[in-house]
Order: C-alpha cells, then sequence, then structure tokens
C-alpha cells in the first residue's frame, strides 16, 4: 500500500477538505477552513516527499511532473474517497495539496441549497454561472445540481474536468464523464464536440480562457443548458469577467450574446460555522430577467444591485443580506460575515464590543 494512502485516510477520517504537503514542512489537513499539522509525522525532505508522491502517480504522470513542475489528476482509495491531486514545485522542492472528493453525492436538500439554485437544474437551456475563490464548494453545489437533473430527466450530460471529480451514476440521465488530457485535448474542443454528441446539458469545469468561454456561450445559444465555473466574487465580476477577456473589438458582439444566454450567477462563499465544526455556504443569486438582459447590452453592471433587490421574491439576492440574515439566525460569527461583506458599515454594529473600563496606558 503506498505510504500516502496513511495520510488521504487520515485526511478522510478527521473530516479534513485539503492534505498539504511541502519540503520542509511537515504534513497539515484543511479542517473547517483552518490548517492543522498531522500527528506523527515529521518533517518532510524533498527527496521523501518525492518518494512519497511518485508511488501514486503513473510513468506518464511523473514524467509529465518532472517535465512541466505541475501535474493534476484524480486518485482514487477504495472504499474511501476520490481525490483531487495537483503536483507543484516551490522553493525548497516538491509540493503537493490534495482535495477530497466525496464518493457519494451530497443532494441538494442536504446541502439546503436555495430554491433559486436549486430551480437552475431545471432549465431548458442558457449558460449558468457558478463562482466563487478557490475551496468555496463550487464543485460540490454543482455536482448536487447534476445529480437533480440526473434524477429528474432523460437527457444526456456531458461534464467536462482536469481531472473528473465527483462520478455521477446513470439514473434517468446519461452522463459521460470527460477529462482533459486523457479524453479530450482542451475544455474547448471538448465543448464544441458536446454540440455534436447531442448532449442536453453540459459542466465545464472551470472557464479558464477566452476561447472556452466563447465555445460556452456558442453551445448555450444552440439550445444547450451550459453550466461553468469562474474564480469570480459576485454576479458584477463576474459579468465583467466574461466580457474583458475578449479584445476590445469583439466585446459588442460578446455583450450580445451574453445578454441572450446568461440564466443565472450564483456566487458563493464558505464561511466558519458559528457554533462547531464545519462551515456554512453562503449565496449571492442573480436570475435572467428582461431587464438583466438590458444591463449587459448597455455595459451598465452598476445596475445588476437594483435587478437583484428587485427580484427578491424570484429568490434573487444580494451576498450581504445572504451574510446578514445568516449572522441573524445564528449561523456565522459577526465578524467573519464582516470580512466578507461589501458594505461593512452595515455590520459593525453586529459587531463583539471592545471590554469597557479598561485603564488608559
Amino acid at each position: 500500500m503506498p505510504r500516502l494512502d496513511q495520510l488521504l485516510r487520515t485526511l478522510k477520517e478527521t473530516d479534513g477538505s485539503d492534505l498539504h504537503l511541502a519540503a520542509g514542512l511537515a504534513p497539515r489537513i484543511r479542517r473547517s477552513g483552518h490548517l492543522e499539522p498531522v500527528e506523527g509525522w515529521p518533517v518532510l525532505a524533498d527527496a521523501e516527499l518525492r518518494a512519497l508522491l511518485r508511488e501514486i502517480a503513473s510513468g506518464a504522470q511523473w514524467a509529465e511532473y518532472e517535465a512541466q513542475r505541475d501535474l493534476d489528476f484524480a486518485y482514487g482509495l477504495a472504499g474511501v474517497a476520490r481525490y483531487r491531486a495537483n503536483y507543484f514545485a516551490q522553493e525548497n522542492g516538491a509540493g503537493a495539496v490534495f482535495r477530497i472528493i466525496p464518493e457519494r453525492i451530497v443532494s441538494a436538500a442536504e446541502l439546503a441549497l436555495p430554491a433559486a439554485v436549486l430551480s437552475l437544474a431545471h432549465l431548458a437551456q442558457g449558460l449558468v454561472l457558478i463562482t466563487g475563490p478557490t475551496g468555496s464548494g463550487k464543485s460540490t453545489t454543482l455536482a448536487a445540481i447534476i445529480d437533480e437533473i440526473n434524477r429528474s430527466y432523460a437527457k444526456h450530460i456531458v461534464t467536462i474536468e482536469d481531472p473528473v471529480e465527483f462520478v455521477h451514476q446513470n439514473q434517468r440521465a446519461v452522463l459521460s464523464h470527460r477529462e482533459v488530457g486523457a479524453h479530450t485535448g482542451s475544455f474547448a474542443a471538448a465543448l464544441r464536440a458536446a454540440i455534436r454528441q447531442d448532449a442536453d446539458v453540459v459542466l465545464v469545469g472551470e472557464m479558464r480562457d477566452r476561447e472556452t468561454i466563447s465555445a460556452a456561450l456558442t453551445a448555450a445559444e444552440m439550445g444547450l443548458l451550459v453550466f461553468g465555473t469562474l474564480h469570480t466574487n459576485g454576479a458584477a465580476k463576474t459579468i465583467d469577467r466574461v466580457i474583458d477577456v475578449f479584445p476590445a473589438r469583439e466585446q459588442g458582439q460578446v455583450r450580445l450574446s451574453l445578454a441572450e444566454s446568461l440564466a443565472g450567477v450564483v456566487s458563493q462563499l464558505l464561511l466558519p460555522r458559528a457554533e462547531g465544526p464545519g462551515r456554512v455556504a453562503v449565496h449571492e443569486i442573480l436570475l435572467r430577467t428582461s431587464a438583466l438582459a438590458n444591463v449587459i447590452r448597455e455595459g451598465n453592471t452598476p445596475m445588476l444591485r437594483s435587478i437583484i433587490q428587485a427580484g427578491r421574491a424570484q429568490g434573487m439576492q444580494l451576498m450581504d443580506d445572504a451574510l446578514f440574515a445568516r449572522v441573524g439566525e445564528g449561523q456565522i460569527r459577526p465578524e467573519d460575515a464582516w470580512k466578507k461583506a461589501v458594505e461593512k458599515a452595515r455590520f459593525e454594529p453586529l459587531l463583539p464590543q471592545p471590554q469597557s473600563g479598561a485603564s488608559a496606558a
């Protein structure tokens, strides 16, 4: 058994989310958003760490790592979990991060996803963007949405990831999981091929570049339901990012395409739970309206705030409103909400007040 499996089992058994390995440091596990040392493991020298990492990589993967000094792949530990592995080079030598991917898909009900987010699974077509920083749970939310489609509709769902993370079992739908590198040359190539594969729904693991974003817009315009992720915060920044990735001469046409195809933007954050371990997902939600299409065409993204506020009855919400509500429910601490809020003054009255009576120095 590879020695690394011991650490990966510990990650699972301690309810961690990520295993961090780096030459010159002892292994660390991220739990509830914080990095903690793994008991019983010493500092790893570069040669020792490379030996650990090489045990679970194929010959071709290790050759790629040595040539490129970066490697992404998925690793499965039977009966435990799947892991998304990233190998890299750093100042003191080798490094790696393993993100745990639960073998069981967590349902929308278990995640307590807002009804407006779940409603995106029942769209017929359009582009849906799930956004947020690394580690904010985008993949878990997307997996729950795909699971809802899988349970509800006899459709062909194509997932394009690097590497494949959540593996869905066919229920009413037929799923085709494609991994960039192993099964297709690029996200964009797989998106273009999905149109010829009679796909109804396409999941794009990451919309990294102009070619992929362009292919996603085209697929949505052609009648597919396309889900993609971006590392952006908030609906306005997401729309601006999609448009700004194109050269100025093309942005007018991109605005028209996005105005016609954008069906929703969900921005997600994970904050520490106020009581006990774990984290709480908080969402900003923007859904399609005629006003949204006009705002995108005109490039007036500051108006998105008003559109979201006017769409509360449809389930839309601003991130600050969602944060404020979670504080009121006692799910998250005011100081954590304040750090993420846009209008910080709104949260300042909720912050713990300094102790009175302290003597002056």
